[in-house]
């Protein structure tokens, strides 16, 4: 069905795994033996993920309030990450990304003991930070120049952080999404948890208006596991009003979860609007920093997805207590 898996070694120690429509980049810090065994862990776990997965795709695409059950590693991962949403609409597919985030990087720290590491999949981050280090994520999301966003600020993780995991959703994404989010933003545990509450935050950024033209996913997608849901195809300018409206929506769900400990927190862009919840995961200095800093040491980045991994255009009005930081 599909082509073999492919793995690339790219600059800046970095290795590039793609096999169908996985597409992961991940690096790893610490000494020589731990970087080559994490490495050696995360090739030989790679090929198995997509089979694995096209196995189980029918339960997968079950919705989860019907209560689909799954025996694969990657597929176990998806279904706790979606079970605390089980009261709306979601399959196990909103945390897809994420699980395997995470299933390749548990099986590089339990290969070697890292320092650093992270695995990007298409913009759903799993991250591991040792005490004592820190991990600065370069984000993207400013689209006033068109559809390709800007590099406009950065996450600064550390050990008593808390944050696992990193991920994006919204209607610029590649996925169908049932909300107008340019994108949403989530800090959670690990990735599958960040992915599947970026998903359905993202969906909760909406509004009626004749601005907005949606289709049903069936018709985009046969194969589609939102079925006939509509989806959204495009946004044409929407008033300050609907802008507001709409950030609200997504803020009460995001504010939900969080309440719910499933995230740490998120960021809610929508037309050069951002709102953010803005609080630690925990009490103290190992808050997530944000900021528009042009000169960052980027050792994250987006892999295969054009939607952004966070806006904070610092030109605009924004809704945070978190406060624009240079991250040396």
């Amino acid at each position: 069905m599909f082509s073999p898996p492919q793995i690339k070694q790219l600059a800046g120690g970095r290795l590039y795994l793609s096999h169908g429509p996985i597409d992961v980049v991940l690096r790893a810090w610490g000494t020589a033996d731990a970087m080559g065994a994490s490495y050696a862990a995360a090739c030989s776990r790679f090929p198995h993920i997509l089979p694995e997965l096209c196995d189980e795709l029918a339960v997968l695409r079950t919705p989860m309030h019907e209560g689909p059950r799954a025996d694969g590693p990657v597929a176990r991962r998806m279904l706790d990450a979606c079970r605390p949403f089980a009261d709306v609409f979601v399959t196990p597919m909103a945390a897809v990304a994420g699980a395997v985030a995470d299933e390749l990087l548990a099986h590089m720290t339990a290969a070697a003991p890292l320092e650093r590491a992270f695995v990007n999949d298409g913009g759903d981050i799993a991250v591991l930070v040792a005490h004592g280090h820190v991990l600065d994520v370069g984000v993207a999301g400013e689209y006033s120049r068109g559809a390709t966003p800007l590099l406009n600020g950065a996450i600064r993780l550390d050990a008593a952080s808390g944050i696992g995991g990193i991920a994006t959703s919204g209607a610029r994404g590649r996925s169908f999404s049932l909300g107008i989010a340019d994108s949403v933003t989530t800090l959670a545990r690990n990735a599958a948890a960040a992915d599947a509450a970026a998903t359905l935050i993202a969906n909760a950024v909406n509004l009626d208006s004749p601005a907005i033209r949606r289709r049903p996913a069936s018709e985009l997608d046969p194969d589609s596991d939102l079925r006939n849901l509509p989806v959204t195809v495009s946004v044409g300018p929407l008033t300050p009003a609907e802008i507001e409206t709409a950030l609200a929506a997504g803020m009460g769900k995001a504010l939900d979860c969080r309440r719910r400990g499933l995230i740490g927190d998120a960021a809610l862009m929508l037309a050069g609007e951002t709102r953010t919840l803005g609080a630690p995961f925990r009490a103290g200095n190992a808050r997530a920093q944000i900021g528009g800093a042009k000169s960052l040491r980027l050792e994250a980045h987006r892999s295969g997805c054009s939607s952004c991994a966070l806006h904070l255009d610092l030109a605009t009005k924004w809704s945070s207590p978190w406060q624009p930081s240079h991250i040396p």
